[in-house]
């Protein structure tokens, strides 16, 4: 099926030549062509240009876009969208003075959700999760993570990476899986770390090869959670089953977690709220995508990473939502996209990037995602008639998406 968008006030991210990622001042530039158009065929972006050139062809749909701008969607590289029930109680315990740790420490949080979540059938959080799906894609997601980690028990763990597997088998949008049993120590194991280590080691990731359930591993990699000895560990056990590693890190502490990361080529590092210049040295001599996830120092009010400094060291970053029912209980890019301009002082070029291209490339997407480019996949976000792109991140609490296609399928 051809469709060809024409009339298309501008066309943004555009690359003729694909690009894996874009670093340091490349981040301020969005390349864009005014009136053009958008040629797609079937599953794939097939053509583009100034209207001028537009082909005389014959469409199976036309669209007209007039004062409206056409975008790749965006790609979500970071998010727990597999999770039971909810933790709006913690929500209001945050506002009457409890603290994220405190809460924990009691029971509350990943392993308050981990509870819900061995309590709840897999049909049951199968559909919570389908829901989350259906309404990030309407919002522009066109590429998206999920890690397992709420499971904390062989089953369990299983049990959400079935569910992701079946998400991904039952809708068109790219889902990579990430294997996260290193998200907490259950509360059995709170006194000996060694036996649930070799729980992951020896009993989940092998079962998790077997079964082909996962592509990355990650590890919560923080003070309270896992040490850098266990950290390593588990990175280490994870590469030798073919695991590429994507490791939460720095979120409240920093303390060597992104130079281990690197060691081990992880493909990113997550949260980075925290970073001294021995994080950025390390960065800058690697091949780590950082990752920042700026709703979720919103939600907790916790500081935003500061990526002013990681760009100005010439890194690249990305933009990711954190979507979990902990910490950032939402999967709605154009906040994360809004929330990096407005509090980390991104400019909406560097924040689209950021939520375009290197969002696909923290995923290992770039090749297919992340730009208009012809023989990537046709996931673009058509706007609603806007004065300029900027519309985007400065009307937060707008929704200005009329459209979005993810292969060539129009979302309803």
């Amino acid at each position: 099926m051809k469709i060809l968008i024409t009339n298309i006030k501008q066309l943004l991210q555009v690359r003729a030549i694909s690009v894996l990622k874009v670093s340091g001042a490349e981040m301020a530039v969005l390349p864009s062509i005014n009136n053009a158009y958008l040629l797609i065929d079937d599953n794939l972006i097939s053509d583009f240009g100034e209207m001028k050139n537009c082909p005389k062809i014959k469409a199976d749909d036309t669209i007209d876009a007039s004062n409206k701008i056409v975008m790749p969607s965006w790609c979500d590289s970071h998010t727990h969208l597999v999770f039971a029930g909810n933790r709006e109680q913690e929500f209001v315990d945050r506002i009457n003075g409890m603290t994220y740790e405190e809460i924990a420490n009691r029971g509350g949080g990943i392993l308050n959700s981990a509870k819900k979540l061995e309590a709840t059938s897999e049909e049951v959080i199968y559909f919570q999760s389908k829901s989350r799906l259906e309404e990030v894609m309407k919002l522009g997601t066109g590429a998206i993570e999920i890690k397992s980690g709420y499971g904390l028990s062989l089953e369990s763990e299983l049990k959400m990476l079935r569910i992701i597997k079946r998400l991904s088998s039952e809708f068109p949008i790219e889902i990579k899986a990430t294997f996260l049993g290193a998200h907490a120590f259950p509360s059995q194991y709170k006194d000996n770390h060694n036996d649930y280590i070799d729980l992951i080691i020896d009993e989940m990731l092998p079962e998790i090869a077997k079964q082909n359930l996962a592509e990355y591993i990650d590890v919560f990699c923080e003070l309270g959670y896992f040490s850098l000895e266990e950290t390593e560990r588990i990175v280490k056990a994870g590469v030798a089953y073919g695991l590429i590693p994507k490791i939460h890190v720095n979120q409240f502490n920093a303390f060597g977690g992104i130079a281990l990361a690197t060691k081990y080529k992880a493909l990113t590092v997550d949260h980075l709220e925290v970073v001294n210049p021995e994080d950025i040295e390390a960065l800058i001599n690697s091949e780590t995508m950082p990752v920042a996830l700026p709703c979720c120092s919103f939600f907790l009010s916790i500081p935003y990473t500061p990526v002013r400094d990681l760009i100005n060291a010439g890194l690249p970053v990305a933009l990711a939502t954190d979507y979990n029912p902990g910490s950032t209980p939402s999967g709605n890019m154009n906040f994360v996209v809004s929330t990096a301009c407005i509090k980390m002082k991104m400019t909406p070029e560097e924040a689209i990037n950021a939520a375009t291209i290197n969002g696909a490339f923290a995923m290992g997407l770039s090749k297919t995602h992340g730009s208009i480019t012809v023989g990537k996949k046709a996931n673009i976000i058509i706007t609603k008639p806007i004065d300029s792109y900027y519309q985007l991140p400065y009307l937060y609490g707008s929704n200005l998406i009329e459209s979005v296609f993810i292969e060539g399928q129009k979302i309803e």
